[in-house]
């Protein structure tokens, strides 16, 4: 990966490697041959050291539970795992730090997310009144905890009987993500954006269809209505193909390769890339 974005013509001249780092195993980085020596790091608590402008998670949510706050307080930081949000203490200290007159920002990558900041204009002006994200995929991809692996069983032990979409939930964003952290992203994205209502009150759908080959993501959006008449709405589905296993889809790597283009730089607060 670390070689693929250093080569890739879009990115020469307007990114230089500070450091990677692996917390679980730092011999994995030790022997990845396309890192150059002086950038290998064997503790994430040294990374200060490397001075980096942004520094992006691509590990795991705990790596925000325990470094981010700290990340933003002397760089611009991407957390690729949005999911971590879901935790109350983590979300108030990551956004408090957000909010503080730094010059250094959270950068959000928006994945399948379409139109994040028109929600988060929206959010802001006080006009989101709603907002719900549906995710639609088939059994094999899907990484899912708890009872959503007891729901998720019951639809694969159905095998060729199966037909058609099953809710495994429907419910507040901060709930479900402890349950599918590899897979709703994107929805907890969508909660980082709805600021106004957070995890608490944009509404996460998580579908599975065994006749699917790609992944399916609706956003539906409702704000204000005058007295008596339909209040404003849009509806987005981006369809995603996918391949067999896979928790994200294929255009994933383009995706997050441009919002790690468009990341940093734009002062403190949330922004999305």
């Amino acid at each position: 990966m670390t070689r693929t974005v250093l080569e890739n013509p879009r990115c020469k001249g307007r990114l230089e490697l500070a450091f990677v780092c692996e917390p679980l195993d730092a011999s994995v980085v030790a022997l990845e041959a396309s890192i150059p020596k002086d950038c290998r790091l064997e503790r994430v608590e040294d990374f200060a050291s490397k001075g980096a402008d942004l520094i992006v998670e691509v590990a795991h949510p705990d790596i925000s539970k325990k470094f981010g706050s700290i990340f933003l307080s002397a760089a611009d930081y991407m957390p690729a795992s949005t999911t971590a949000f879901a935790d109350h203490e983590l979300e108030r200290s990551l956004l408090q730090e957000a909010d503080r007159p730094t010059g250094r920002g959270l950068y959000i990558p928006r994945g399948a997310l379409w139109g994040a900041e028109d929600i988060q204009r929206m959010s802001d002006d006080g006009s989101l009144k709603s907002l719900t994200v549906t995710m639609k995929k088939a059994p094999h991809h899907l990484k899912v905890l708890g009872s959503l692996q007891a729901a998720l069983d019951a639809v694969v032990a159905k095998g060729e009987a199966a037909v058609g979409e099953t809710v495994l939930y429907e419910g507040p964003v901060r709930a479900l993500c402890p349950l599918a952290p590899n897979n709703v992203n994107t929805i907890a994205a969508a909660a980082l954006a709805g600021r106004s209502l957070g995890l608490d009150g944009v509404i996460g759908r998580l579908v599975v269809d065994p006749s699917l080959q790609k992944h399916i993501v609706e956003i539906e959006v409702e704000g204000p209505s005058k007295p008596g008449g339909e209040p404003f709405r849009v509806l987005t589905t981006r369809s995603n193909p996918a391949e067999k296993g896979a928790v994200t889809g294929d255009a994933t790597y383009a995706s997050f390769l441009n919002s790690l283009l468009q990341a940093g730089g734009r002062g403190d607060g949330i922004h999305f890339c």
